[in-house]
């Protein structure tokens, strides 16, 4: 598409129409194989799996590491990225809350930057589990997931984005869920698919999400509610 806008521009036919082109694309396709739809991790499974974990430091870690994911809907590269700085801690009267600041991600190549409200709500508390980490590994700046050696002894280390999808597969499994159908991605579609079950306002789940369109949110949307006032429910 790219290349043939240029082409356009300088003043070459466009070639979109190509015969060769069009037979190419049709072969290509024919093998193709429909990708495994990822699973989002919902908000009631997250608290399932936080609820059980240990007071070891890395499960500590891992607790913040699948709370803020899940309650800023990060991508697996931009929970790996975060730093201290990144972070401000609010209080709002009983209320803990903080902001996450993404320097750069997928959507924000120039580097403009988002700043995410995230609350501590009562059942899976992103701030308090991230507080918890911060004070335990006595991390003070710098990276903020950082690898975990023997002993509990922090690393200076940042975690690879690679890392999280395993994390979040070895976590499933330990309650009873197939690991096969979650990744890194689980954690972002969870927050936009159970703001959805929940109602929330699409603008509101866009503040979060950071989607410029709503076509994408709609998707997960329409997933999460699509049994409800069926065209059939009448008549089946």
């Amino acid at each position: 598409s790219a290349i043939n806008k240029v082409h356009v521009i300088n003043g070459y036919n466009s070639f979109n129409n190509s015969i060769l082109i069009k037979a190419t694309m049709r072969n290509l396709l024919k093998g193709s194989q429909p990708q495994r739809q990822i699973k989002a991790l919902s908000a009631k499974n997250l608290k399932l799996i936080i609820d059980d974990l240990s007071d070891e430091l890395i499960d500590i870690r891992n607790g913040a590491i699948l709370s803020v994911g899940f309650a800023a809907a990060l991508r697996r590269s931009e929970i790996c990225a975060l730093k201290v700085e990144d972070i401000e801690f609010k209080q709002r009267r009983r209320d803990q809350q903080m902001f996450v600041n993404i320097r750069q991600s997928k959507t924000d190549q120039a580097g403009r930057g988002y700043r995410i409200a995230v609350i501590n709500g009562s059942k899976i508390k992103p701030v308090s589990r991230l507080k918890d980490w911060l004070d335990q590994s006595q991390i003070k700046e710098g990276y903020l997931f950082r690898a975990v050696g023997k002993g509990g002894k922090v690393k200076e280390t940042p975690l690879h984005h690679s890392d999280i999808p395993r994390l979040v597969k070895h976590y499933v499994a330990s309650i009873g869920l197939d690991p096969q159908d979650y990744a890194g991605h689980s954690l972002r579609a969870g927050f936009i698919t159970s703001a959805a079950i929940h109602k929330a306002r699409l603008d509101k789940i866009m503040e979060v999400s950071r989607h410029k369109s709503t076509d994408m949110v709609m998707s997960y949307v329409r997933d999460s509610n699509i049994f409800d006032n069926h065209a059939g429910k009448d008549f089946l």
